[in-house]
């Protein structure tokens, strides 16, 4: 017997990925991804019980950051972040992931489609170096090919958020956009004005993903160009879930401390 809250895997899928049932109903049980930011559906006869979690959700990243001098006579002004999360779960990890690597952010839940509409309030608001909007996606072929953005869960929404939050600062310097989730639609996104999005290869994404972009760039000075390609290999799938264009840190040296 399955019950909500339960963590299984799929026989038909192989097992390649861990949900949480959020909904039982006529025999059918309703998915969240634990890792992957992945809504989906399955028989039960389909599920089988997952006992551990403690390897699946260790985020004990190493993201090389390593920017104190031995005297201590500098000091940092990390960039600030903004992260929008149409999941407040993982909207709750991403923040836990972020504070432990030092990262000063504002964390806000709200729905994919609602995005658009709020952006240029609260990029006035809070006056993020770095917007990070995201949630669910999903490319559905039986609605078009990967090309077509109608295609797709909320990709559209994503686009529409990021052309709204480029009005408000044009300069892909000045402002780091990191939009999409899961099978997004990357072209779109980039030339919507996005820096790193989701997802070249249209496969799903890690929940950290977004987060371990945004804090490598906070961290990171402003002066000194960040490795496009080490970067994006520091998430769960490199390139083929993440791509962008080269951008420099937004963090502040100064001196002395």
């Amino acid at each position: 017997m399955f019950y909500v809250g339960n963590l299984v895997t799929r026989f038909s899928y192989k097992h390649d990925i861990v949900f949480k049932i959020i909904k039982v109903k006529n025999q059918v049980a309703y998915l969240k991804g634990v890792q992957v930011r992945l809504y989906a559906d399955a028989p039960l006869e389909d599920l089988k019980l997952y006992e551990s979690l403690d390897r699946e959700v260790s985020d004990d990243i190493d993201l090389g950051l390593d920017f104190h001098d031995d005297r201590g006579e500098f000091f940092y002004m990390p960039g600030k972040v903004l992260h929008i999360d149409a999941d407040e779960e993982y909207l709750e990890r991403c923040i836990k992931f972020y504070k432990k690597n030092r990262v000063k952010v504002v964390g806000l839940k709200i729905g994919e489609k609602d995005v658009y509409k709020e952006i240029n309030g609260l990029l006035n608001e809070y006056q993020p170096d770095i917007v990070i909007i995201t949630g669910h996606d999903a490319y559905y072929p039986k609605k078009g090919s990967k090309s077509d953005v109608l295609s797709y869960r909320n990709s559209l929404s994503f686009v529409k958020a990021v052309k709204e939050a480029r009005k408000f600062e044009k300069s892909h310097e000045k402002l780091i956009i990191i939009a999409g989730a899961c099978q997004s639609h990357y072209e779109e996104l980039i030339r919507a004005g996005a820096n790193f999005a989701s997802s070249p290869k249209r496969i799903n994404i890690h929940c950290l993903d977004p987060a371990i972009i945004a804090t490598v760039i906070a961290m990171s000075e402003r002066t000194k160009e960040i490795d496009l390609v080490s970067l994006l290999a520091k998430t769960k799938y490199g390139a083929s879930g993440i791509g962008g264009i080269k951008s420099n840190g937004m963090m502040y040296v100064g001196f002395p401390r």
